[in-house]
């Protein structure tokens, strides 16, 4: 006699819904999965995907500008509108390719809006206008979240815009205020002053990127303002007018003088809020705070059988960790066991150069009180950083002083997003210098300047005096 399979229904298909239902389905699950409004989710729509398509048109802009310097004289123009058909026409493929990839691994989608009804009941009004109800073994929670929009005086003025109108403009402003220097700000502050717009960045705190390396946010922020970014912290908006043409940002600025900033659009950029009010939590009884679900590292959450990943917990609010995510509420919901490890989550801003990071600071170290050595190296002395023209950045290393365990690693160049990997599995695998500095990197690339920083821990590396 066939054993029954397990019935799964996960609420979400963005990047976390969408590769839990998928592995569900690969460990024998029977699988629905609930979407609002469309497979791939904010990364895939309206956030990772396309800010990375138009970043790639305003970095070949950026060479094609500048490609005397490479021996290439070129007459450029920018034509935004057909930026934003190829931003539009890569976000279709891939949209595509997970609703393929979901239909190969016989997993069911409907479209429409999910509640619960109980801890093993879900409620589904579709698009078509019925509703559907659904009893499940296991329910995976993957709702994500949406942009925070703080209550400031005036906010609701047109110019005033989210990331997702950031997007969609389909002409580059002459000008533009960005409220919040997190990674949404940075990256747009990136994007759109490499396309010629005037922008400043509003940031309350002392610094933008607060999570990141200060030593190389620092080398960033100077990069940014090379690019006629003007940055302004420990400033605070107090309200925006519309005057029918543009907005007027009043901003208190650090020393308690108010400014006065115009611009033809305003991002809201301050972070992003749970996307859980609709599931109606209390009716499975299911813990949150403030719409943030409470979970443990298996992704289970306090009600047996149900578990929430990605965004809607309230941690960090990324893609990859929502993939990671979900492939561990899976496994552990067919009975397998999954954990989900932090400590191997990489951050990777998309800026010219790009930034990433993993595992501690060299803040969190000193506030830890762990006993730790750096190891730094200019890319200014990497051959293949040089040719890229990213001479500027930065490889850094925080590691333990007794067992020279990496427990932290902080690339500011180019390729740094790419890169960041290596460093993120040296960590999963408590790996210590030695092991890098034995394992041999092709040259030139940029690659090899992880090596490079693993040696001048030891004061030992190559292409640099070390002092």
């Amino acid at each position: 006699m066939n054993k029954a399979k397990t019935k799964i229904v996960v609420i979400g298909g963005g990047p976390g819904g969408y590769v839990a239902a998928i592995r569900a389905a690969q460990l024998g699950g029977e699988v629905i999965l609930v979407e609002k409004e469309y497979l791939g989710g904010t990364c895939l729509n309206v956030g990772c995907i396309p800010t990375k398509a138009l970043l790639h048109t305003a970095e070949i802009y950026e060479e094609a500008k500048n490609g005397a310097e490479y021996g290439v004289i070129t007459n450029v123009k920018l034509d935004f509108g057909k930026a934003q058909e190829r931003k539009k026409a890569i976000t279709n493929q891939l949209v595509g390719g997970v609703q393929g990839l979901l239909a190969a691994n016989k997993v069911k989608v409907i479209l429409g809006l999910a509640s619960f009804d109980s801890k093993d009941t879900i409620q589904v009004k579709t698009t078509k206008g019925t509703v559907e109800t659904l009893r499940a073994d296991r329910i995976i929670i993957a709702t994500g979240s949406m942009p925070v929009m703080p209550p400031i005086p005036g906010i609701e003025a047109k110019q005033c815009i989210d990331s997702t109108g950031a997007l969609e403009l389909q002409e580059v402003p002459k000008t533009m205020v960005i409220v919040g220097g997190g990674v949404i700000g940075v990256e747009i502050a990136t994007l759109y002053s490499t396309l010629g717009c005037k922008v400043t960045v509003i940031e309350m705190q002392n610094e933008i990127l607060p999570m990141m390396d200060r030593e190389l946010t620092k080398i960033l922020r100077s990069k940014l303002a090379q690019k006629g970014v003007d940055i302004c912290t420990e400033a605070k908006v107090m309200s925006i007018k519309d005057d029918g043409v543009e907005s007027k940002i009043t901003v208190e600025m650090k020393d308690g003088t108010s400014k006065v900033f115009g611009c033809e659009k305003a991002l809201i950029s301050v972070g992003r809020k749970t996307n859980t009010d609709a599931l109606l939590l209390d009716r499975a009884g299911v813990l949150n705070d403030r719409g943030r679900i409470t979970v443990n590292d298996k992704m289970e959450t306090n009600v047996k059988g149900i578990y929430a990943i990605g965004d809607c917990t309230g941690k960090s609010m990324l893609a990859h960790v929502a993939s990671a995510h979900g492939e561990v509420a899976a496994e552990n919901a067919l009975g397998h066991e999954g954990m989900f490890d932090i400590k191997t989550n990489p951050s990777c801003v998309y800026t010219n150069p790009e930034f990433a990071s993993v595992g501690l600071t060299e803040e969190q170290a000193k506030e830890q009180g762990i006993d730790y050595i750096i190891g730094k190296f200019p890319l200014m002395a990497n051959g293949k950083s040089l040719i890229m023209g990213g001479g500027d950045g930065m490889i850094k290393f925080v590691v333990g002083k007794e067992f020279k365990e990496v427990l932290g690693v902080h690339i500011l160049g180019p390729r740094a997003t790419d890169l960041i990997a290596e460093c993120a599995l040296s960590i999963g695998m408590e790996a210590t210098i030695d092991e890098i500095i034995a394992t041999i990197h092709a040259h030139p690339t940029v690659g090899e300047a992880v090596r490079e920083a693993a040696l001048a821990v030891d004061k030992r590396a190559i292409h640099i005096p070390n002092k």
